[in-house]
């Protein structure tokens, strides 16, 4: 089979898609040949049976407009219009992509970008090809309902990660490298060494975590806490100033590390040192981050229900609801009296599951046999 992949960005140091490389290094493996398409391409290193072309955003630099002689503030009516003439060529770019390459590739994998679906579906269809859309997050968009009619497949990785209900919808799991995250000896600790790893945006619900922290120092638990992720957009850097804030007026400037962003090549060292990974985010589906972390010997705390659904029967102890920052603090407390094998032990049960159920070999077998 050769197939066409359509996705937002290759680029192994990006701090957010930076996996996605290592998908497409696992589809190779099954297809003749792979095309990626790619909204933006950085730093990859793929085998000689993939070709990535990329829409060009890695190639904006500054405002169109002001390029071209204009000098001083651009307004809002420009920044409009710079917007829609970016968007207007990299439509233009994918239209002429798809189409020069008709005879060179027999199937599609759209990865998340449902917008890619609405665009290339009715040609696609048109011409004989099999497409396939990957979502994996709890909301369900109007643009969401749109690609999922021209699909032919909509793979996710749990039922809360796509929620219309229909017969092309494929469960078949999330995709982690196990030979990439994957335990380390912890070192010993003379405090709770607790990480969260994501995007900073609202429905991580940093806010929970900070109040159980703060549960924490006022019961006189010793601890750290590291926080990993960026804020991409306008609206998160908004959020990630108000939590910031909310930290500071906790009194956790010294138990509190916000890390930023870091590349998918530094993330396993983070997750094998750190003890406690605890989550509260709220879009219902798997978050990849759970599984990561899980891999690397960390007891995950979460309120998630998709993790709920896995752990619930194999260490119900590590569960808390959403937003209870003071059963998330009270599970904190258990655990930094318990010895690390004891924690361990809690914790093999859902590590034996995620380590057999999530690997990237089975993921994307699973998805290339679908076609």
């Amino acid at each position: 089979m050769k197939l066409l992949i359509v996705t937002q960005v290759i680029d192994t140091e990006h701090p957010i898609l930076g996996f996605f490389h290592r998908w497409v290094e696992e589809f190779a493996k099954h297809c003749e040949h792979v095309h990626v398409i790619c909204l933006q391409a950085g730093k990859h290193s793929l085998p000689a049976n993939v070709t990535v072309h990329s829409l060009g955003k890695e190639r904006t630099k500054g405002p169109i407009l002001r390029r071209s002689g204009t000098t001083g503030k651009v307004g809002p009516l420009v920044n409009v219009l710079q917007t829609l003439l970016q968007k207007l060529r990299y439509t233009l770019r994918f239209y002429q992509l798809i189409w020069s390459l008709r005879h060179e590739y027999d199937h599609v994998f759209v990865h998340m970008n449902q917008i890619y679906v609405i665009l290339g579906a009715p040609f696609w269809r048109a011409a004989g090809k099999k497409v396939g859309l990957w979502y994996a997050h709890g909301t369900v968009s109007r643009s969401l309902q749109l690609a999922v009619k021209p699909s032919h497949i909509v793979f996710t990785s749990t039922k809360e990660g796509m929620r219309i209900e229909t017969n092309k919808r494929a469960i078949v799991g999330q995709g982690i490298d196990t030979d990439f995250f994957k335990p380390l000896p912890k070192e010993t600790n003379t405090i709770l060494q607790l990480i969260t790893v994501g995007r900073l945006s609202q429905s991580k619900n940093i806010e929970t975590l900070l109040d159980a922290c703060t549960q924490l120092k006022n019961n006189n638990i010793a601890f750290h806490f590291s926080i990993i992720g960026p804020a991409i957009t306008p609206t998160e850097e908004r959020y990630a100033e108000k939590i910031k804030k909310q930290c500071d007026d906790l009194g956790l400037e010294k138990e509190v590390t916000w890390v930023g962003a870091i590349s998918q090549s530094a993330l396993p060292a983070y997750l094998q040192k750190a003890e406690v990974f605890i989550h509260d985010g709220s879009t219902d589906s798997l978050d990849k981050a759970l599984l990561e972390a899980v891999l690397c010997g960390c007891v995950v705390v979460s309120s998630n229900p998709a993790y709920r659904a896995i752990t619930e029967k194999l260490a119900p102890a590590l569960l808390f609801s959403p937003h209870d920052a003071p059963a998330l603090a009270s599970t904190l407390q258990t655990l930094s009296h318990q010895p690390p094998n004891i924690r361990q032990q809690i914790m093999q049960p859902v590590f034996t599951f995620i380590h057999e159920s999530y690997s990237i070999s089975k993921l994307i077998s699973g998805i290339v046999s679908r076609y």
